[in-house]
């Protein structure tokens, strides 16, 4: 399955009632009012932190792969009386009308990115559509290989219509060499006789502190800053997820 089109049918449609949590918003709203307007948030799929930047008055854009994670961003903006304005595109082939003074990923999902060619890419993109002294924040992890004992352990909910969800993870393959982690994930929906189940692959892509620098570096960008999501500055060897602040050079 191509990577952008993960977030779509089912996987979309149960996103919402299954995710594990919603990203604080805090954080980047911080940076957002450090760095400067206008701002564009990569990945925004339904629109956890976006909507409520947006709700503060903040001149914030989002761009996401999915067209079918934007209908609901659409949806929710629209619930919340909230005007958004976000464009259908792949984060490694930007093309957007306007540059930015702020361009940030809420979450690892860089990571998502399904290798070193098309992070090359994204960061192209992003040094492409950043405004002059412009900051780019990108949060990185390694993601850690699921505990033997939580493969093909469900996570449940209901949705608004009573039907249950399920999502599990039913197999998954690491690779150390490649730096790719690729799980297979059922997504499943019951209602009455009515039963939906689909499994898809699902793989994460990560990077050493050393090999993210030498690709922003070939994109023209330089890291200034690692910190946590506090924006404290880190360790090197910190294992939690590394905010990456970079600039144009």
């Amino acid at each position: 399955m191509d990577p952008a089109d993960f977030y779509t049918g089912i996987v979309a449609e149960i996103y919402g009632p299954l995710k594990s949590f919603s990203q604080d918003p805090e954080p980047y709203a911080a940076f957002v009012q450090q760095a400067g307007l206008p701002a564009l948030e990569l990945g925004c799929g339904d629109g956890d932190p976006l909507l409520q930047l947006r709700r503060r008055g903040l001149d914030v854009d989002g761009v996401d792969s999915s067209a079918d994670m934007l209908e609901r961003l659409r949806r929710r903006a629209g619930e919340q009386g909230v005007q958004v304005t976000v464009f259908h595109q792949r984060m490694e082939a930007l093309n957007l009308p306007r540059r930015y003074a702020a361009i940030f990923l809420a979450g690892p999902t860089f990571t998502l990115l399904p290798d070193d060619a098309a992070a090359l890419a994204a960061l192209r993109g992003m040094r492409a559509h950043l405004a002059d002294g412009g900051t780019v924040l990108v949060p990185l992890f390694t993601p850690a290989p699921t505990p033997a004992e939580q493969i093909g352990l469900a996570r449940t909910a209901v949705g608004s219509d009573g039907a249950e969800l399920r999502v599990s993870v039913v197999a998954e393959r690491r690779d150390e060499a490649a730096r790719t982690q690729t799980m297979l994930l059922r997504y499943e929906r019951h209602h009455g006789s009515d039963s939906v189940i689909e499994d898809r692959p699902w793989t994460m892509h990560w990077y050493t502190r050393e090999r993210f620098e030498e690709l922003a570096a070939t994109a023209g960008l330089a890291v200034t800053a690692v910190t946590d999501s506090d924006g404290e500055r880190v360790a090197a060897d910190n294992a939690d997820v590394l905010h990456f602040r970079l600039q144009a050079v």
